[in-house]
């Protein structure tokens, strides 16, 4: 597959690096405004490097969008109307509206929409898919040190967005309700939050994330029914937890580590996506998951500022 990647800052770089190393891909080119930057990430790679995606070559199949997120919508777009499979980092546009369009721009084209949410190809996340079978609670904590890379959006829509689309994929039940609080702490945007889902079915998340936190932690449990399955994000790790119970009545908790094959996620995620662009049967988070995602992400926002929130699912016609 012929793929250039559009914005290789912090994070667009290691698209531009996984496409490199795959066999699968063809990295034609990398585009980004700052010009000396575009020209260091495309000289790692033997590519051109460009200052605006419209300087693409004709001949692509596929694109990531690794751009700050208020100019996903324009870029995505244009893609889309190019005839370009995309693959848009998260959050998957800067408000609703424009991630509607976007969705609507896919369907017209007839063209991939998928959404980064990378964590969706941890493979811990994937080994432990098996074990979540109703999910009565789940609590969710993803804290992280403060940097400049993000702070054009709120935590929650740079953090906390990858929880709630995990936890949205294992809870199969329109949400409820929304219960969050959330600090400006030393940006003017959302840098602690939490929230409280609680969906029809009666299942429950609890969801913190913060970018102002001293140490780093990346951790999901769910509970169950006679058990519960805790996992590490960061590590890769997971343990799951039973009820066995012996024939005389008595019952202990059995531990159990879970197999999981270890490789970085994005590579798992960016693979995926080119097999879809091949029309093989892959993963992958498609844009009206992004948009799910993203409409309980505002859900959020909407009740931190006062507001209350709309739940229902966004119409993207």
């Amino acid at each position: 597959m012929r793929v250039a990647v559009i914005g290789v800052g912090s994070l667009g770089q290691h698209h531009a690096r996984i496409y490199a190393a795959l066999p699968q891909a063809d990295l034609r080119a990398v585009v980004d405004q700052d010009g000396p930057r575009a020209a260091e990430i495309a000289a790692r790679h033997g590519v051109p490097g460009l200052r605006h995606h419209c300087e693409l070559p004709d001949d692509l199949d596929a694109v990531s969008v690794a751009v700050p997120t208020t100019r996903h919508a324009g870029i995505t777009r244009e893609c889309l109307e190019r005839g370009l499979h995309v693959l848009v980092e998260k959050p998957m546009a800067a408000n609703l509206a424009e991630a509607e369009e976007m969705l609507r721009a896919s369907r017209r084209s007839g063209r991939l929409l998928f959404v980064g949410h990378t964590e969706r190809f941890n493979p811990v996340v994937r080994a432990t898919a098996a074990l979540v079978r109703g999910p009565r609670f789940i609590e969710a904590h993803r804290l992280g040190m403060f940097t400049a890379r993000s702070v054009d959006v709120d935590v929650v829509l740079d953090v906390m967005i990858h929880d709630l689309d995990v936890i949205l994929s294992m809870v199969p039940s329109p949400v409820a309700a929304v219960d969050s609080v959330g600090v400006n702490a030393l940006t003017d945007k959302i840098d602690i939050a939490n929230a409280r889902i609680r969906f029809e079915n009666g299942c429950v998340a609890n969801v913190t994330a913060s970018r102002i936190s001293t140490d780093k932690v990346r951790k999901l449990r769910i509970f169950q029914a006679d058990s519960y399955v805790s996992l590490d994000y960061a590590t890769q790790e997971a343990l799951a937890y039973r009820l066995q119970r012996g024939s005389g009545g008595g019952a202990e908790i059995v531990r159990e580590p879970v197999n999981v094959q270890q490789e970085e996620p994005l590579r798992s995620e960016l693979r995926a996506f080119l097999a879809r662009v091949r029309g093989e049967e892959a993963p992958g988070v498609t844009a009206e998951e992004g948009l799910r995602a993203l409409s309980l992400a505002f859900d959020i926002l909407a009740q931190i500022g006062g507001g209350p929130a709309s739940r229902g699912s966004a119409d993207a016609g």
